[in-house]
């Protein structure tokens, strides 16, 4: 019984360093060949794996890669530049530096055209990338409302459909600007946009 333990104990580490190595030969797949040419094959013979240790944690190809792009998205972080908008033009500059990736952005655009026709795959993108990430909107507004910028929102199921409309707000443009209609995410495009978001245009066309 001790051997099983301690042998169990000993898996634990070697999983872990299987996975990070089987989601980095990913991106360096998506990179060298695109989503169109990855195999699972490829993926194990990249990252010193075999296919059973990869099978055992992901079906598909599909499933794999929203995983090896999530990690990409954990990247992201919020510091504080002293302002509202100032922190919504931090973010949405390092949103497009990780979409202006190869491994991002051919990855990113193929699972979601994949989710189109499959349910448990657009769950996945959601609770893997999507609600993995509204913990910066959180932050921001809390940390707008310490500063006063932003009121309490005591109503609880309120307070969360507005983390998701900032959200979807926030994500959606900076993905259709940089992969939808390929245009640049510059310094100028990500002021003008926090601008916009929190005056709205009623504001911008009167100021």
């Amino acid at each position: 019984m001790q051997s099983r333990t301690s042998g169990t104990r000993a898996g634990r580490p070697r999983s872990a360093a299987a996975a990070t190595a089987i989601l980095a030969a990913t991106r360096e797949a998506l990179v060298e060949v695109g989503w169109s040419g990855l195999t699972l094959g490829d993926v194990a013979t990249r990252a010193g794996v075999a296919k059973t240790t990869l099978y055992r944690r992901w079906s598909g190809k599909n499933e794999l890669v929203v995983d090896a792009v999530a990690e990409l998205f954990d990247e992201l972080e919020l510091p504080d530049r002293g302002s509202l908008a100032a922190d919504i033009e931090g973010v949405v500059l390092q949103f497009a530096a990780i979409l202006a990736r190869p491994e991002a952005r051919s990855g990113l655009m193929a699972v979601v055209a994949e989710s189109t026709r499959d349910d448990a795959l657009r769950e996945r993108i959601r609770e893997s990338i999507v609600n993995r990430q509204k913990h910066l909107v959180l932050e921001g507004r809390s940390r707008a409302q310490a500063r006063g910028e932003l009121p309490e929102e005591p109503d609880p199921s309120e307070s969360a459909r507005t983390v998701d409309l900032i959200f979807d707000m926030i994500a959606g443009a900076v993905v259709h600007r940089a992969l939808v209609s390929a245009e640049p995410v510059d310094t100028e495009w990500a002021r003008s946009f926090a601008g916009l978001l929190l005056h709205g245009l009623t504001a911008s066309t009167t100021a």
